[in-house]
């Protein structure tokens, strides 16, 4: 590097910009780097700090010198922090006039930044920078995963690939000579993708999923078995007093702790039995105390209609629909009432009697959307209540014991628009509250969320505003670039303005989990997921195919 080359000072500072001016941009390099937008550079300031700071913009000032135009380049570019003592540390709005000798950061000086953020035991890789692909940017683990993430981007940025290569990155991640590692992620997969990308995965569908429909909490068992818009009382009043009855009887225990069952607890009761009380109330006819003095009747007791009789006649022919359909049988049927707590926990984390798995893939394809809300709240709230007993029975045993949940889970929501979306409407009120309540709870009992969505701006901002890792991909929506800029810091600058311009698989990375906002280019994942994107043309440029629809009929009325 020839010193009388690199002619760059700074000609002016505001608050998150420095201007700098260069006589000669083919000289201001280094080696055969060539600057760029989001290029790196190095700013020297008093007390031998140096200013680290990335190019935002290059533009050319024309002036006069003797009777000639001079062409000089001037260099806006966003302070990042400041290098002192060979430490990085965040911000740098200490930065003085008068000018100060500007250079481009080297390849080792930008690693530095990045490496040594972070100790080598929390460094959690799977990117690197988008200008160079030498430059690996590590984020802490840690940070990374006991704080929410949010994974945005349109079709087609990459964002399904994105997710597959972070939970593949973590399940391969050892600390030792072992071949299980101790991660557990729960994907809740709605268009079918995963399957393909995690080959190992405990894999449930609608065909081998069990849940037990006698752990719905009160809203969800309103929800599901009730018509909520008919706010019909009697419906309500007779529902909740047999089932209160139904799980008192079928309780095993001390009769004072018996009295203590209410609508909500956790105990098992036979919804058929349930359908019989409302017939029984809805056909009741009960007995005056007088008899029929002549007639067919003679000696009979009179009756009269019971006070419900007739009323509940859509909640009874409701209640039989319900059980009555196939598609529901993964909740509502047999195995549903036999199915244990602790089955159910084993189920969805992974802990298989012949196999285990780090990862559980749920595909919801196949569940009816009358009850993939009802669903994924089930599932999100008895992990939470997992992370929450687990925890109190760890601080029992040792009350001054730090890490209290040694098993964490992360449960991901993808397209999680379709299920905690911006919306107060009744049939997304029970997933909403479930996962708003681990959204803000979940982080003290071991349970995080990662949202992955290509909606953001729909996506409930009571959740997403708890995200403190955001991976924003390519948006070409104004309004979702809009509603992330809102949830992100402004001294992104110009960074937050290339989400609609970034390639496939590029991504902004910011959060707490990373030194920098950064751009990074996302590793290829190994096994890839599913695309969703259909190849129209090529098909229908093909022979005409024949379908066998007796067999779609066939599956159609399972």
């Amino acid at each position: 590097m020839v010193e009388d080359k690199l002619n760059a000072e700074v000609i002016a500072v505001f608050p998150n910009k420095v201007k700098i001016k260069v006589d000669k941009l083919e000289d201001f390099r280094i080696a055969n780097e060539s600057l760029r937008v989001g290029s790196y550079l190095k700013i020297y300031g008093n007390d031998n700090a140096i200013l680290m700071a990335i190019i935002e913009n290059f533009s050319i000032d024309v002036s006069e010198k003797n009777n000639e135009a001079v062409r000089t380049h001037i260099i806006e570019a966003s302070p990042l922090g400041i290098i002192k003592n060979g430490k990085f540390t965040r911000g740098g709005d200490d930065l003085t006039i008068p000018p100060k000798k500007v250079e481009p950061a080297t390849e080792e000086e930008i690693k530095k930044i990045y490496i040594e953020s972070v100790e080598d035991k929390e460094q959690f890789t799977f990117c690197s920078l988008s200008s160079n692909a030498n430059i690996r940017i590590p984020v802490n683990g840690n940070k990374f995963f006991n704080k929410h993430i949010a994974i945005v981007g349109s079709t087609g940025s990459g964002k399904s690939h994105t997710l597959s290569t972070i939970i593949q990155t973590a399940v391969n991640s050892k600390s030792g000579d072992f071949s299980l590692n101790n991660s557990h992620v729960i994907i809740f997969d709605i268009h079918s993708e995963y399957k393909s990308a995690f080959p190992n995965a405990n894999f449930i569908d609608i065909k081998n999923l069990t849940l037990p429909y006698w752990m719905l909490n009160s809203e969800e068992l309103e929800e599901f078995f009730i018509d909520t818009e008919a706010n019909d009382h009697n419906q309500r009043y007779i529902f909740k007093e047999s089932v209160v009855a139904e799980r008192k009887s079928n309780f095993v225990g001390p009769e004072d702790e018996k009295s203590k069952i209410h609508f909500d607890s956790p105990l098992f009761f036979d919804i058929n039995n349930i359908l019989k009380y409302a017939i029984d109330k809805n056909t009741e006819l009960i007995g005056t105390g007088e008899e029929y003095v002549s007639g067919a009747k003679k000696g009979q007791e009179k009756t009269t209609q019971g006070s419900l009789y007739g009323k509940l006649t859509n909640f009874v022919n409701r209640l039989e629909n319900k059980i009555n359909d196939k598609r529901l049988d993964f909740l509502i049927g047999e195995k549903s009432k036999k199915i244990t707590f602790q089955e159910t926990i084993k189920q969805l984390i992974g802990f298989n009697e012949t196999s285990k798995s780090n990862v559980t893939v749920i595909d919801l394809s196949g569940v009816p959307f009358e009850v993939l809300s009802i669903t994924v709240s089930l599932i999100s709230r008895i992990v939470f209540e997992y992370g929450y007993i687990y925890k109190r029975l760890r601080n029992d045993i040792n009350p001054n014991e730090k890490i209290n949940n040694d098993i964490p889970i992360l449960l991901v929501y993808e397209e999680a628009h379709k299920y905690v979306p911006n919306s107060d409407l009744v049939k997304y009120r029970s997933s909403k509250k479930s996962i708003e309540r681990i959204a803000k709870e979940g982080r003290k009992y071991g349970v995080t969320l990662l949202l992955a969505s290509q909606r953001p701006s729909e996506i409930s901002e009571t959740i997403f505003s708890q995200c403190n890792n955001f991976i924003a991909m390519r948006l070409t929506n104004p309004i979702d670039q809009g509603y992330v800029k809102k949830l992100l810091p402004d001294s992104l600058g110009s960074l937050i303005e290339k989400m609609p311009s970034l390639k496939q698989g590029e991504a902004l990375l910011i959060g707490e989990s990373v030194i920098l906002p950064s751009i990074v280019q996302i590793d290829r994942c190994t096994n890839e997921p599913s695309s969703n994107d259909i190849p129209y043309w090529e098909l229908w440029k093909e022979e005409w195919k024949d379908m066998d629809i007796d067999k779609i009929k066939e599956e159609w009325y399972k």
